[in-house]
């Protein structure tokens, strides 16, 4: 069985048609897996569900061999990490600092290992520079390393990307590349919904193409390390 595992899931927001149909699929932690597929095709829908933050109307979604309904999003963020498109969903705090401790600091961790794991992330991510910045005059770039050194900070095994390279230009992706491959080869699972052809071709071991809320093409390459 895969680290995530969709069987039969059908998905609709409200009362609207199903936007996921009958969707069955294993995702494993070796692969670095690419979603693609035009707009509207249903992958930011099949990236939320893939990590719990959207519940299946019919069908069962598996994380590490728990059903996601019955779990907490506190439980599900343990295991599983996702980047928003826009990163500003998901950064709160008055500093780049805080935005790291806080989470930590609300339960209960020891303030020692907090500002060692905080320092550590900072210097990964590349903005121990920013400790004291207000988050939201950050870049782009920033804004998402800031919101990635978040996720891996509770060191999740697994890590769902919706469109990273949004809005970075060529030196800002060969930071986030470099960062990834780090991860990847530190055993960290990996699914990208992107429409960015370089950067599927450069990382994907694996390629998913949606169309219609269905998965019309899956294919697997070979390794690139």
């Amino acid at each position: 069985m895969g680290y995530l595992t969709l069987k039969n899931v059908d998905f609709a927001y409200g009362k609207s048609d199903f936007i996921i149909k009958n969707t069955s699929l294993q995702l494993f932690q070796e692969d670095f897996t690419a979603v693609v597929g035009p707009n509207g095709s249903g992958k930011t829908t099949l990236g939320k569900l893939m990590a719990g933050l959207l519940k299946p109307q019919n069908g069962t979604v598996m994380i590490d061999g728990t059903d996601s309904n019955s779990m907490s999003l506190g439980a599900i963020g343990k295991r599983v990490g996702y980047l928003f498109q826009n990163p500003e969903k998901q950064i709160f705090a008055p500093t780049v600092y805080e935005e790291l401790t806080f989470p930590l600091e609300i339960k209960g961790t020891e303030k020692k290992v907090v500002e060692r794991k905080a320092k550590e992330a900072m210097e990964v991510f590349q903005i121990s520079h920013l400790s004291k910045a207000f988050p939201f005059t950050l870049s782009q770039g920033e804004k998402q390393r800031l919101a990635l050194a978040a996720i891996f900070i509770h060191e999740p095994k697994f890590l769902i990307l919706d469109e990273p390279t949004t809005g970075l230009d060529k030196e800002r992706k060969v930071v986030l590349s470099g960062i990834l491959k780090n991860f990847q080869h530190e055993g960290v699972g990996m699914v990208v919904i992107s429409h960015d052809e370089a950067f599927v071709e450069e990382h994907a071991t694996r390629v998913i193409k949606m169309m219609g809320g269905k998965i019309i093409e899956d294919t697997r390459k070979s390794f690139r390390s």
